[in-house]
């Protein structure tokens, strides 16, 4: 019924009881998961999960806090690292200026060879975008000009006029348990005008946990509380929201093989 776009399955308390995740995700209605990688270094953990379940798929990447700590990455490694079947995405990657964990110049650099990847590749680019709207914009729409890539901005909590941005360059946009928050009513307004047909749900589990488990460590399960909000904010039968965003989700996402 539903799919979550975006969680690190190898983090946390979710890595310590994977079975019981995985049970209770299926006990929410949640079908299918892209586990994310999200250092390099950790990929074949990542991929070794995804080998395992025939509902989880992975990604390969490097998350911008670990520009410093895997500089220079290639498109070729990155391209090389893809070919298993279980791989369908390339990120997370993009830009961090919240933090700012790792020089913006590395973060950059380590950002093209991701899109670099996926223009080569045909695995759609995951962006993390944080504080960095300016820069993240202009640097993908200046790529998307060189070959277009296809991209899903995640968790997104950034402006309306980085949202148009992303739209008019093709880009899906995936909402977090962040919509649920109270103190997101900005971020409840751009929802409300997302075309449906670009439109993610997700966890990043274990962080994020969306109301009413706000406080808790995340688990794919608890996108059903995303998706049950987010329904009631767009005035439309929970099952169609399902529906559209697991479409969305396969359309995005061509190498994932459909379960149902």
């Amino acid at each position: 019924m539903f799919v979550d776009s975006h969680c690190h399955l190898n983090y946390g308390k979710i890595a310590d009881d994977l079975d019981g995740v995985l049970a209770r995700a299926k006990d929410a209605g949640v079908d299918t998961m892209l586990a994310i990688n999200a250092r390099l270094s950790e990929f074949d953990d990542v991929l070794r999960i995804a080998k395992a379940h025939d509902n989880i798929f992975c990604s390969v990447g490097s998350h911008p806090h670990e520009a410093e700590a895997e500089p220079g990455i290639t498109a070729e490694q990155l391209i090389t690292m893809a070919e298993d079947k279980n791989v369908v995405g390339i990120g997370e990657s993009g830009l961090d200026y919240y933090y700012d964990h790792a020089p913006r110049d590395l973060q950059k650099a380590n950002f093209l060879a991701h899109i670099a990847a996926s223009r080569e590749t045909g695995l759609p680019l995951i962006v993390h975008n944080r504080e960095s709207d300016d820069d993240c914009a202009e640097l993908m729409a200046a790529e998307m000009g060189k070959g277009r890539y296809p991209a899903l901005i995640h968790c997104f909590t950034a402006t309306r006029e980085f949202a148009n941005k992303a739209l008019d360059i093709g880009c899906y946009i995936s909402l977090s348990g962040i919509v649920t928050f109270n103190s997101a009513k900005d971020l409840q307004a751009i929802a409300r005008d997302l075309p449906l047909d670009r439109l993610l749900i997700e966890t990043d589990a274990p962080y994020l946990a969306p109301v009413p488990m706000r406080g808790k460590s995340n688990e794919p399960a608890y996108v059903r509380h995303t998706a049950e909000f987010l329904a009631e904010l767009l005035n439309m039968p929970l099952d169609d929201l399902a529906a559209r965003t697991t479409d969305n989700f396969y359309e995005l996402f061509q190498r994932a093989t459909r379960n149902n």
